[in-house]
């Protein structure tokens, strides 16, 4: 039988274990320690330690109290690196986007659990990581740097999910090196290239969409998002409060989803853009009449023959043959967007009503992206340059330097 003795001061809780073994009598000395609780499931935690003397026994409580008084103790954890990763992605990413959990899913599925989903999450150290990272860099088709980044996003969150949790003592991603990611030079249609854009697509299915993209510099998500009940005709505004999205859930379905950055913005287009979306309207209605009772109006802009909303894949498909077309066969439905910032900057709008216009998170991010001015912008800045040297050093000051 156990028996309850009474421990030595600051030891805690030491009781005598006695056991029959084959005829013959064992004995031997078991204290237990509270160590807090568990904060996924709430019950408290409790350590034991256990010896041959009741004095060893206690040595190792003021022991073991002692660290975890400092705050240095780490119980040692049971779950795998996979089942934590798990247990994040369902209670700790919060309040993002479906398809940022897609993205972290995919990203967990693909390349963290087969590296080290069966460690111990404890056990997981940077040099497990750095590996990772280089085998992923080294395949045959090596993924990029910035795929990289993103997949260590991922995995330091669900970290330092754990750190605060108690379950690490520190995020052993910390101190890992990242591949740098060579920025690439954004490729928008220059002036003559828009113009030969503006005659190829005159007639052409989409037009209508192309043209507002272009002018607006909406993303697509956002255009093919966009709803007659976000235009205040009256005061000639744009409301971008949604986007257009595919689901990466393997049913095609689309669903509308917050703006990037999760912010609402409000742009005030060319008259030339509204011109174009009463064009829409009219054609929609045309659609809407020829259709009839196969109509479904879910109110998007750009639709359908019969109301729904339109592909993704549709539409920059029928971009691409309109953009091989005009000799420019790399460029992308996204470089209309870049082609109206850079427009923008030329024809001298402020930095922080571009970045407003497009939406970016900061002005810094703008000028990050598109603080290469093209060449045009060099030279018209040298121009305004030499007309202020002018103006100040006096009309004579050409016929004094000869």
């Amino acid at each position: 039988m156990a028996q309850k003795h009474r421990s030595p001061a600051g030891s805690g809780t030491i009781r005598k274990k006695t056991i029959v073994k084959n005829g013959k009598e064992y004995t031997s000395w078991e204290g237990r320690v509270t160590l807090g609780f568990d904060p996924l499931t709430g019950k408290q935690k409790q350590k034991s330690v256990s010896g041959k003397t009741q004095r060893e026994v206690a040595q190792k409580i003021r022991e073991l109290t002692t660290s975890i008084d400092k705050g240095i103790y780490r119980e040692p954890v049971k779950m795998t690196v996979g089942q934590w990763l798990d247990i994040w992605l369902d209670q700790f990413v919060g309040s993002v986007k479906p398809r940022t959990i897609e993205a972290y899913d995919c990203s967990i599925r693909t390349h963290l659990k087969p590296a080290f989903g069966d460690v111990k999450l404890d056990a997981l150290t940077a040099a497990d990581i750095q590996k990772l990272y280089i085998a992923l860099q080294r395949k045959e088709k090596p993924l990029s740097a910035k795929s990289i980044k993103n997949l260590h996003g991922v995995l330091h969150r669900a970290l330092q999910q754990a750190v605060e949790l108690g379950y690490l003592h520190s995020n052993p991603s910390d101190p890992c090196k990242l591949p740098r990611i060579e920025k690439k030079d954004i490729q928008p249609l220059d002036e003559e290239a828009i113009r030969r854009f503006l005659q190829a697509v005159q007639g052409r299915r989409y037009e209508y969409l192309y043209l507002v993209t272009l002018f607006t510099g909406m993303r697509e998500g956002e255009v093919l998002g966009l709803k007659w009940e976000n235009i205040d005709w009256e005061n000639g505004t744009i409301l971008i409060g949604q986007q257009l999205q595919r689901k990466h859930d393997g049913t095609g379905e689309y669903t509308l989803i917050s703006p990037k950055n999760g912010k609402h913005r409000r742009i005030t287009p060319a008259p030339f853009v509204l011109d174009v979306l009463r064009k829409q309207q009219e054609l929609q209605a045309q659609w809407k009449r020829d259709a009839y009772e196969l109509w479904e109006d879910d109110g998007f802009v750009f639709s359908d023959e019969v109301g729904h909303h339109l592909s993704c894949q549709t539409v920059y498909l029928h971009f691409k043959k309109i953009a091989a077309e005009i000799g420019c066969p790399k460029a992308r439905f996204h470089d209309l967007r870049h082609s109206y910032a850079v427009a923008s900057l030329q024809n001298g709008d402020d930095i922080k009503t571009v970045q407003e216009n497009l939406g970016h998170h900061t002005a810094a991010f703008t000028l990050d992206v598109y603080g290469h001015v093209t060449q045009k912008m060099k030279r018209d800045s040298a121009d305004r340059m030499q007309q202020f040297i002018n103006s100040v050093r006096g009309k004579d000051s050409d016929s004094e330097d000869q």
